[in-house]
């Protein structure tokens, strides 16, 4: 009980923290995926450019998992980034409205869409989803959708209950500890979103050739992964949120120079008109 205080307590503190140092600004709440220095490093210049746009200071506050609801619920904030599973549970539960979608990048493809890998260490005896019964496995979090939920659809669509046909389901917080830990052997076999292999291996963290992709799907996405793929996270406005200024966000993020120091840092290529995000209903509702 005292570890469930404790964290609850830090994950207010660490909201209050920025939001009080973001009083009077435009507030957009970013689900930190990485950890807050890493979600500060991605999209504090993307904060920089919608204040050049528009005019007036715009803050992006990291949030953890746990923080995003409370935070939506509250009203604190005037948008959301993050994920596309946790933008439709916030939609129909507080009447958010996505403004504008997310282009990632990768090897110069511009890409709207994002899946979840499954993945082993390159040794394992693992070969198949079949496979993990038995074995330890890492997601994420049960609220991550490219960590967690995509893969969990994938199980089922494939007769395996995690919760029954698992030996250990744990979480691992944030992607890179989800990675690091199969990579050390601490579990047998984990997912993450898309994209999350290739930049660590970028940043020297790892290497590919460490892991072996389980259900590798063979097209022309040019990120492994093994499950179907799902709209790229919106940028959301909150219900308290005028429309004159998710206007103005929203024609800001669509007007984004590929070229610009903000979708550089962010590594994407920009942003797009709102996705359908119907395929994320239908993923949800199966797996509950």
């Amino acid at each position: 009980m005292g570890k469930k205080i404790g964290a609850g307590y830090l994950a207010l503190t660490f909201v209050l923290f920025f939001s009080i140092s973001a009083q009077g600004a435009v507030k957009i709440g970013v689900l930190a995926k990485r950890g807050a220095p890493a979600a500060m490093k991605k999209w504090g210049a993307t904060a920089a450019y919608l204040t050049e746009n528009l005019g007036e200071k715009v803050s992006v506050i990291p949030l953890k998992f746990k923080a995003i609801e409370p935070v939506v619920k509250g009203g604190k904030f005037d948008f959301l980034l993050a994920n596309s599973s946790l933008y439709v549970q916030m939609k129909n539960k507080y009447q958010l409205r996505a403004v504008a979608t997310m282009i990632n990048s990768r090897r110069g493809k511009a890409l709207n869409e994002f899946g979840g890998v499954v993945f082993v260490r390159n040794d394992s005896p693992i070969n198949t989803l079949a496979d993990i019964r038995g074995k330890k496995f890492m997601m994420v979090k049960y609220a991550s959708f490219g960590g967690g939920q995509m893969a969990w659809r994938l199980f089922r669509d494939n007769n395996i209950d995690p919760r029954k046909d698992f030996a250990s389901l744990v979480e691992g917080g944030k992607h890179d500890n989800v990675v690091l830990a199969v990579k050390n052997g601490a579990v047998d076999a984990g997912t993450v979103r898309t994209d999350t292999l290739e930049r660590m291996e970028a940043e020297g963290k790892i290497k590919l050739t460490d892991f072996r992709i389980i259900h590798k799907v063979k097209d022309d996405f040019p990120f492994v992964h093994s499950t179907r793929l799902y709209p790229e996270w919106p940028m959301a406005a909150l219900v308290g949120t005028s429309a004159e200024l998710a206007g103005k966000v929203e024609a800001a993020l669509i007007a984004m120079p590929s070229d610009s120091t903000a979708a550089k840092a962010a590594k994407i290529v920009g942003w797009t008109k709102p996705a359908d995000y119907s395929s994320v209903s239908v993923c949800l509702d199966e797996i509950r």
